[in-house]
């Protein structure tokens, strides 16, 4: 028959009791706060429209009871009398139960992150959900590296050498890829800096087209006349883009002229019936109309005006009508536009002269 007084492996039976009870009541009270905080975490996600309290709660549910079960079992160890090589084995295991627990809740929490930007993001920009998704497994790959070294560091194996090794591999490595990290660097770049994003109309250089899709490593551009152009993206921000994309409003330029016998009462109404025509259009700023020059042929006109979008086609609607109305208005007043004229002088031998203009 047992007595509590007995001795088993170098402790009295009571101390056992009581080092299992201390077990069994830190591992309900770990699971309870890890309840209560889930539940009360959950209610405030539904009151919240952070994405921090998701994550915290998805994280939590991830606790795994083996590492509450480790955690308690060294809790109640400490009413015990230990070898102190049992005493370090035990911590050990809590340490790297703990780095193994740590390593899933923030892989769990980098997930829930990303699938919330995805749904964010999804329609407006799906490249940069793409690359995110990709940056997203590195970083939970140098997560897990870090926590394997630690795991090995409490393990008592040197990883110093290790360390050292994995970095010239590192260098190696980058050295032989260093193309394709720069790409990689580069896409990163254009999803946090945004200096363009799909569907933006751009030029680069002498390309033009509508940015189709953001990869890792090249974007994919759709020119005018059909073709699909691609661009690595350490080029691509490596040169002068022009992103049509982010206009806001379009400054538009141009000129007419009217021919020589045109009257000084039709030159002064001129910049009043061109500034008509483009107030009379929507989506426009008038800037200013001048007769500036005397051509060639011709009494030069030059206008500038805003269109308050960045469509195109709005544009091109929008000078249409312009021209329609200024064309219509000039045959009321009688206003003639000029084109290339040449006139010829004539003398004969009886000192007469006379003219001939040619168009």
């Amino acid at each position: 028959m047992f007595q509590l007084t007995d001795v088993l492996y170098g402790n009295e039976i009571r101390a056992w009791l009581i080092a299992l009870g201390a077990t069994v009541a830190a591992l309900i009270v770990l699971r309870l706060v890890e309840q209560v905080l889930i539940v009360r975490l959950a209610k405030l996600t539904t009151m919240t429209s952070t994405i921090l309290d998701d994550m915290l709660v998805q994280a939590l549910r991830k606790t795994k009871l083996l590492y509450l079960v480790i955690v308690s079992i060294f809790v109640g160890a400490g009413f015990l009398t230990l070898d102190d090589r049992v005493r370090t084995i035990l911590w050990k295991a809590t340490v790297i139960a703990t780095l193994i627990q740590s390593g899933i809740w923030i892989s769990v929490a980098l997930m829930v992150w990303l699938k919330s930007y995805r749904a964010r993001q999804l329609e407006q920009d799906a490249a940069s959900v793409m690359t995110m998704s990709a940056l997203g497994f590195l970083a939970r790959l140098v997560l897990w590296s870090i926590i394997v070294l630690l795991i090995l560091d409490n393990l008592g194996i040197d990883v110093t050498a290790l360390v050292a090794g994995l970095g010239i591999g590192g260098v190696a490595v980058a050295l032989a890829v260093q193309n394709i990290l720069g790409d990689l660097f580069a896409s990163l770049s254009i999803v946090l800096d945004k200096p363009f994003v799909i569907g933006d109309f751009v030029i680069v250089d002498d390309l033009m087209g509508a940015i189709e899709n953001i990869g890792i490593k090249t974007t994919r551009v759709r020119s005018l006349s059909g073709e699909q152009l691609i661009f690595s993206n350490a080029d691509l921000l490596g040169s002068r883009i022009r992103n049509y994309g982010r206009m806001e409003q379009r400054r538009v330029a141009f000129a007419l002229g009217v021919t020589y016998e045109t009257s000084l009462e039709q030159l002064e109404e001129i910049p009043k019936i061109v500034r008509e025509a483009v107030e009379a259009q929507e989506k426009t700023r008038f800037d200013r109309s001048h007769f500036f020059a005397y051509g060639d042929f011709s009494l030069d006109f030059e206008t500038v005006y805003y269109v308050l979008g960045a469509d195109y086609n709005l544009y091109m609607d929008i000078q249409q009508a312009i021209n329609l109305r200024i064309f219509r208005r000039f045959a009321e007043e009688g206003i003639e536009f000029a084109y290339p004229t040449r006139t010829l002088h004539l003398r004969t031998a009886t000192n007469q002269e006379g003219s001939i203009t040619t168009g």
